[in-house]
Parts: structure tokens; sequence; C-alpha cells
């Protein structure tokens, strides 16, 4: 099994340019959110709530990958998908669910040329096209960085 640090390391790889990186810093967690909310507007049995709703479950999954590779990066995410669940959650108060899923559509749409063009200026293509998993480093890449910057072990 890989640690997260070999992740981290493979993930960096195509990684380098620091237009890619700062692409990054904004589109990787807009594409978080964005997908936290898409799956927020899924129909629920019952009331959707804060805890009652599809992203809440996907947070609770990724965070079942993240503490089989670091407990710090799995603790760090269960503030911030937290954070982006309730924020998500609150969008929809005041826009409607039918108002968050388009807000949140266009959001990944607009964050994923925004990828895209990063890749291109890195002249690499984007991890998870290599594995899937790929995915959850993203966010994990970036919350490395700040641990680091705050001397927190990852």
């Amino acid at each position: 099994m890989k640690t997260m640090q070999n992740w981290l390391d493979a993930y960096g790889v195509s990684h380098q340019n620091a237009t890619n990186k700062l692409i990054h810093w904004i589109c990787v967690p807009a594409i978080m959110f964005s997908i936290l909310g898409i799956l927020y507007c899924l129909p629920v049995a019952g009331e959707r709530t804060f805890f009652v709703n599809w992203a809440m479950l996907a947070v609770v999954v990724t965070l079942i990958f993240y503490i089989r590779l670091s407990f710090n990066i799995f603790l760090g995410f269960i503030f911030i998908g937290g954070l982006m669940v309730y924020f998500n959650h609150r969008i929809a108060l005041e826009l409607g669910v039918s108002g968050l899923f388009w807000f949140d559509l266009f959001v990944f749409i607009i964050a994923w040329i925004g990828q895209f063009i990063g890749h291109k200026i890195e002249g690499a293509k984007p991890s998870f096209l290599e594995d899937l998993q790929f995915l959850l480093i993203g966010p994990a890449w970036l919350l490395h960085f700040i641990y680091k910057k705050v001397g927190i072990e990852y």
C-alpha cells in the first residue's frame, strides 16, 4: 500500500509549474466544493439536513480513504469537508436545492477548465488519468503544504 508521502510525491511530479500550482490552489477546492454541492442536491429519503445528504456520505467515505494514509490529513478534512458541506447547505437554504445545483455545476465546469489550462501550461496530463485515486490526493496535496508551513506532520 502506498503511503501518503508516496501519493504526494507522485502527484507532485505533474505539478511543478508555478502557474499550474496557483491554478490548483483555486480550482481543486472549487471542484471539491462543487462536487459536494452537487451530491448535496441528490434526493434523500426523508428530510435533507446538514447531516443527512449524499455530500456528507461522500465526506465520510473520503475520510476513510484519508485515515488509512494520514491521521493528520484525516483530521484536516473533517474540518474542510464539514465546512464545505455546511456552506453548500447554507446556499441551498438561500437559493433552494435547484439554485445550489446550477451554481455548483457552473463552478465545477469553470474549475475543470482551469485545471486543464493549468496542465496544458505544465505540459503534463492530470494525475487522475493515471489513477482515479489522485482525485482524492489533490486536496491532500494542498493541505500538506499548509501543514508544512505551520509545522504539522502529515
